[in-house]
């Protein structure tokens, strides 16, 4: 449902946000991506967009959104099925800045299951993209230090313009263990269907740091068997 959508995406739902939600659909579709894959001598390039369609319907009086569909792109919805997107935290949509949405996915992408990563600003600001020149993109960041607002993610900068990238929650005993397998994290979303697998993953590492860091012998089935435990609870 309409509701439904933006609930799960903190916006609100007020009079305007059928405008606003046509308006942001509306920039999906004419998002257009190209790309080219070279197999042996040939090059093939294709272009394509997000989504290939969408649909509110409304109520004829009063105008009160009833439900929406929307149509991935065959490229984004094998993406899905191959699990070749990362999630996000539920947070992420509180971000009201362009930059700090992209920070937050520079971030997701880079540190990922690690506890730290480091990247000079240059790097962050070309991976950004940027307009920005490099100073004001620096301070930027620095004020973003300052309010500390990323979910799951901190930022910190060190000597030599480097900015530290450290996950929320994960502290270096919590580090201790290995990753994680795909296969494991892949069973753990089967097994806590709608729950961030991420965020229960350092839940368990710091149960495991406080329980005195014991040996295991497979920290994915330790993982998975404390899953079970977790979300009976």
């Amino acid at each position: 449902t309409a509701h439904d959508l933006l609930i799960a995406t903190r916006r609100d739902t007020g009079g305007d946000s059928y405008t606003r939600l046509c308006e942001a659909f509306e920039r999906l579709a004419g998002t257009r991506i190209t790309t080219n894959i070279t197999t042996g001598d040939q090059e093939t390039t294709s272009g394509f967009g997000l989504i290939e369609a969408w649909e509110i319907v409304r109520k004829s009086r009063g105008g009160r959104m009833v439900s929406v569909t929307v149509t991935l792109s065959e490229w984004l919805f094998r993406a899905v099925q191959s699990k070749s997107v990362l999630t996000l935290s539920r947070d992420y949509f509180t971000l009201r800045k362009p930059l700090e949405r992209r920070i937050y996915e520079i971030a997701r992408k880079h540190c990922g299951q690690q506890r730290i990563w480091r990247a000079s600003v240059t790097t962050l600001h070309d991976k950004a993209g940027s307009d920005a020149p490099l100073r004001v993109f620096r301070a930027a960041i620095r004020k973003m230090i300052a309010t500390n607002g990323l979910p799951d993610y901190a930022l910190e900068e060190e000597t030599g313009d480097i900015i530290c990238i450290t996950r929320k929650g994960m502290s270096a005993d919590q580090a201790g263990l290995a990753p994680l397998k795909p296969a494991t994290m892949d069973a753990a979303r089967a097994a806590a269907p709608g729950w961030d697998v991420y965020a229960l993953e350092s839940e368990w590492r710091g149960f495991w740091a406080t329980s005195g860091r014991p040996a295991l012998r497979s920290a994915d089935a330790a993982f998975l068997g404390w899953l079970k435990g977790r979300v009976t609870r």
